[in-house]
Order: structure tokens, then sequence, then C-alpha cells
């Protein structure tokens, strides 16, 4: 009976994660990188719930593999993505990113460019720079069309963006908290003087938050001078930044960029309960799918590393036992294993990406079981 019940408890124990497989690169990184969740490595067990996010698939199911990869996140709050191609044909299958955000009711999205030991970065940042930003509206998945006689110049485009309350109070709460937590300054913000009803809308909730957080230090900057302002202020302090949702998307590159490579470090889609706190994560690396180094064992595992670093934070969150310790882990043994030399070509090294692995994983063994 005492076997029968240890089982049981065992069994509660496992974490589920939802793995949605991509395209190209980003698959050839998801697949490297689980290595590092294979029985034995990390003081966990993980059952990988796995969904083919290819293109070929996402045409076939017409997106049905998508809806279902997105209900089995909001089931087991957990998912881990590769990157994958977004046809750009009009009437194709689209973004899938876009419909695993809608379908875990994603708000936010987080990604945090941090320095990447022995990288120099192109600018001279030192403190981490947090990068907030909606998940949701704006102008992906907006209303759009053409008018006018096509290839004339009396053709016009038009689009149709909303952004709501809820969206813009959750990145600016979600901003001030992590801020608070980090001990950061929350900057930064939409061009609220050229658009004060629709990015106004952010820069309002952005206010309130500061309100509710008087101890968070607040610096208010239009969304081009906050590009100018992380390039040529200098860097004393970790930054917080709130974004609409395209500001972000093109902000977190150049932030990730300023530390040494898009694919440093991680992000993380977040769907929040009505307390603003986490009840679906999804990790992956943003960087995108990187046809011109597909089958060379070239490319750089750091980000896709640290995302199912991330993964397992959140599922530490959610009461995992050993989940915080095999998130520090990967961590730690990712960024030793960059300091010691070990990096891939776009970060001044040699090593292949199975090769950044292979150390990766032997540190991870050393530590877990020393």
């Amino acid at each position: 009976m005492l076997g029968q019940r240890e089982s049981v408890r065992r069994m509660s124990e496992r974490i589920s994660l939802v793995v949605c497989d991509g395209d190209e690169t980003g698959q050839e990184l998801l697949d490297e990188a689980l290595r590092v969740f294979a029985p034995g490595v990390l003081p966990v067990d993980i059952d990988l719930i796995r969904f083919d996010l290819s293109l070929p698939e996402r045409q076939r199911t017409q997106n049905g593999v998508v809806h279902e990869a997105a209900a089995a996140m909001v089931d087991t709050g957990l998912g881990l993505k590769a990157a994958t191609i977004t046809p750009t044909e009009i009437g194709s299958v689209g973004s899938p990113n876009r419909i695993l955000r809608e379908g875990v009711g994603g708000s936010v999205i987080v990604r945090t460019g941090r320095r990447i030991p022995g990288v120099i970065p192109i600018v001279p940042v030192v403190n981490p720079i947090v990068v907030v930003r909606m998940a949701v509206g704006d102008a992906y998945g907006a209303a759009e069309g053409r008018e006018g006689a096509p290839d004339t110049v009396g053709e016009s485009a038009w689009r149709t963006e909303r952004i709501d309350r809820g969206t813009c109070r959750a990145v600016a709460e979600y901003s001030f908290r992590t801020a608070h937590h980090i001990g950061g300054c929350v900057y930064g913000g939409p061009k609220w003087t050229v658009s004060p009803v629709y990015e106004g809308m952010l820069k309002e909730e952005m206010d309130a938050a500061s309100a509710r957080h008087p101890d968070v230090p607040y610096r208010p900057t239009l969304i081009d001078a906050a590009y100018a302002g992380l390039l040529t202020e200098g860097d004393d302090q970790t930054l917080v930044i709130p974004a609409l949702n395209r500001d972000g998307d093109c902000l977190s590159d150049l932030v990730l960029a300023m530390f040494g490579s898009i694919a440093g470090a991680e992000s993380v889609l977040l769907s929040l309960d009505d307390d603003l706190q986490p009840k679906v994560a999804m990790a992956e690396a943003p960087h995108g799918t990187a046809p011109s180094l597909m089958g060379k064992n070239v490319a750089n595992p750091m980000a896709m590393l640290l995302a199912c670093a991330a993964a397992m934070d959140h599922a530490a969150m959610r009461g995992h036992a050993g989940a915080a310790e095999a998130a520090t882990a990967i961590r730690q043994a990712t960024l030793g294993a960059a300091a010691d030399g070990i990096r891939t070509f776009d970060l001044g090294g040699g090593a292949t990406t199975s090769g950044v692995v292979d150390e990766v994983i032997r540190r991870l063994t050393g530590t877990v079981h020393d």
C-alpha cells in the first residue's frame, strides 16, 4: 500500500509540458534543447505533449492543430514552442503565434535582454532590460484592405487596429510588479502625444499603475525617444518597458541585439488570471526559423535552452517540486558554457549547436548529481 501511495504521489509531481514543433532551424534548435529534459538530466519528471505546428501540418489541418495545442496549454498551464514559418500569401494559414495567444487568453509577452557572459554588447549596457509587450491586438490580426485601382498612384491601403483596456491594464500592472520585484524602473511607453485616444489608453493605465506602486521609479518616455535613450542615455539601472504589440515586437528585437544576439534570450507569453497572476505560460525562442542555417549545426541554441529554463520557472510557480532547481541549473549551465567560450559563431565562438548543448548537459548532470 505504501508503494502505491508513493507511485500516486510521484505521478502527481510529474510536469506536463505542451511542446509545439516548428519549422526549419527552429525545429532543429527545439530538438537539441529538449535533450535537457531527457531522463536523468534534471531532478524532475517531465511528460512532453507534442503538437506538430510545422507549416505543412498547419496547412493540412487548416490551423486545427494550432487550436488543439492552445487548448492543451490551457489544461496544463505550460508550453514550449519552436520558431515557425508565417506564410505571407494572402489567404494562407497566417501566424500560429496569433492563434496561440488568442487561444490561451494571452495578454502579455515578456522578453528580457541581459548580459551574455564573455560577450561584449554592441552598446555599453550592463543591467537587464525587460520588454513587457501586449500579446494581442494592435497591428496583429487587424482588419485591413486596399482601395482604388491596383498598382496606380491612387491605390490606398488601410488597417483598423484595436486595443482594449484590460490588456493595457495587464501590461502596465505586470510591468510595475516586475520592476518592484527586480528593483527596476518603468521606462518608455507609447506615442501618446500623437495618439491620445488609441495609444493614450496604455499611457493612462501606466499612470494608474504608477499610482498603485509609488515605490517604483517611473519615467514615461515616448517610444521614439525611448529607442534613442536605450542607445545614448547610459545604463545605470534595470529598465522595464511596457509597450504596444507592434512597438514591443520591434523593441524587443533591438534590446536583444544590443546584448549581442537575438538568440541570446527567451520570450514568454503569459495568460493572467483576475488577480493578474500567470495561469498559462508559453516559452519560446524569439528568433525566426533561420532557413539559411538549416542543417548546418551552427545556430545558437541559447534562447531555446533559456526558454526551457523559463518553462521550469513557471512549473515551479505551479508547485512542482524540483522545478525551481531545474530552472536555475539550466540557466547557470547555459550561461556558464558561454562564459567559458563555448559559443556559436554569432557570439564570436566556434562551437556547433550540438556541441553547446552537449556542454550544457555535461554541466547539468554534474550540477544535479554532485
